[in-house]
């Protein structure tokens, strides 16, 4: 008898088991969304009363943006190749050449462009602040901030997200133009399409809106990639070991986010 209230007891756990897992990725996911717009909230009134220090958002524009160009510029070369390249193989044998040019030029400006910049960034810059702001947490640098009546988000955090929305359309857009002239010189060495052709076909199906498509994404990825990461950053505890778990989980969230938010243009900007 006893043996049969534990099974008809252990069906309904087994049962319920996954909807916790559930549930519990879905607390994680309210509270981190909480904080986020918390700390969008903490930094649009610094900015309003002006105590963030414009020379610390030219230093981390000089470190975000200047110092990240030459991997952007790497990135956005092998996807403009990449692209030609497989398009040649798929168009030019069944479809006008001219194709070529439109697929490239789309494919860059609409996704390849905003998307694997950002990706770049969060590797770069994302994980770096995250690590950052780890280390000063775990080490009571935060803490001495906060005695000294100094705001961690006016000091640390602000300028970082400010950054972050001047320089990623910059590098957008800086890896649009690479992009397709290396999908250009891709075209005319593989698939023997010259310029003129290339460009006929990239003006023949442009539509002046696939530019504010694109950085419109970009501002996006811009404002989501220095937030998740300050706030990651200063929710380290731990020590050493805890300040690499963060960063490690702060990518994965960013990437994770970057891909969703992603997936959600199309139907709102596209349709």
């Amino acid at each position: 008898m006893e043996r049969k209230l534990v099974v008809a007891f252990s069906l309904p756990l087994q049962v319920i088991r996954p909807f916790a897992g559930f549930g519990r990725a879905a607390q994680v996911t309210v509270e981190h969304s909480g904080a986020l717009g918390l700390l969008a909230w903490q930094t649009l009134v610094a900015i309003v009363r002006g105590r963030v220090r414009y020379r610390d958002v030219l230093q981390q524009t000089y470190i975000m943006g200047i110092q990240s160009l030459p991997i952007v510029f790497v990135t956005a070369s092998l996807a403009g190749i990449v692209t030609s390249q497989q398009g040649g193989y798929q168009i030019v044998s069944t479809s006008p050449r001219y194709l070529l040019g439109t697929l490239v030029v789309q494919s860059i400006v609409l996704e390849l462009g905003p998307l694997l910049t950002a990706i770049v960034l969060v590797g770069r810059i994302g994980a770096r602040i995250t690590a950052e702001l780890g280390t000063m947490v775990v080490s009571e640098q935060i803490d001495a901030f906060k005695s000294l009546g100094r705001d961690p988000v006016s000091v640390l955090g602000a300028p970082r997200i400010i950054a972050g929305l001047i320089t990623m359309p910059l590098l957008v857009g800086f890896a649009d133009v690479v992009g397709i002239a290396a999908g250009i010189i891709a075209a005319n060495l593989d698939a023997g399409l010259g310029t003129e052709t290339f460009l006929y076909g990239a003006r023949l199906f442009w539509h002046n809106w696939d530019l504010f498509y694109g950085f419109s994404k970009a501002v996006v990825f811009g404002f989501i990639i220095p937030l998740i990461s300050v706030h990651m950053g200063l929710r380290t505890a731990g020590g050493a070991e805890g300040v690499g778990l963060t960063t490690t989980n702060a990518v994965m969230f960013m990437i994770l986010t970057l891909l969703i938010l992603d997936a959600m243009f199309p139907p709102l900007l596209l349709q």
